[in-house]
């Protein structure tokens, strides 16, 4: 990993990122997610693998835009889980299940305040 990150989503970073609530952001994390699961599910570890990245990649734009510190220690724990559970031993026994779940609630979040 030693590559600097080709960033995806260059609008987003531009600013318009900011723009969104806290639950907007993390529903479109969670859609890369989402992406990446049903990636791996097919066996393509390479459209997975790129999903993830997508996700890391917004959740560091989420992290850069927040206001309350309050909200750093559960993101950066997200971020270790999702590394671990796509790269690395899974020690945190996360699942797919988990994953949809945790992710779900944001979305639920995002819509109903639309």
């Amino acid at each position: 990993m030693g590559k600097e990150m080709n960033i995806q989503h260059e609008g987003l970073a531009g600013g318009r990122w900011n723009e969104m609530s806290f639950c907007e952001q993390m529903a479109n994390v969670g859609s890369e997610v989402s992406r990446a699961l049903n990636w791996r599910k097919k066996g393509n570890d390479d459209f997975s693998r790129k999903a993830v990245n997508r996700a890391l990649e917004l959740l560091d734009l989420t992290i850069g835009s927040l206001r309350k510190y309050s909200r750093l220690k559960e993101l950066f724990r997200t971020r270790e889980a999702l590394v671990d559970f796509f790269y690395g031993s899974n020690e945190f026994s996360s699942s797919e299940i988990l994953w949809r779940k945790y992710f779900d609630h944001f979305n639920f979040a995002a819509r109903k305040t639309r």
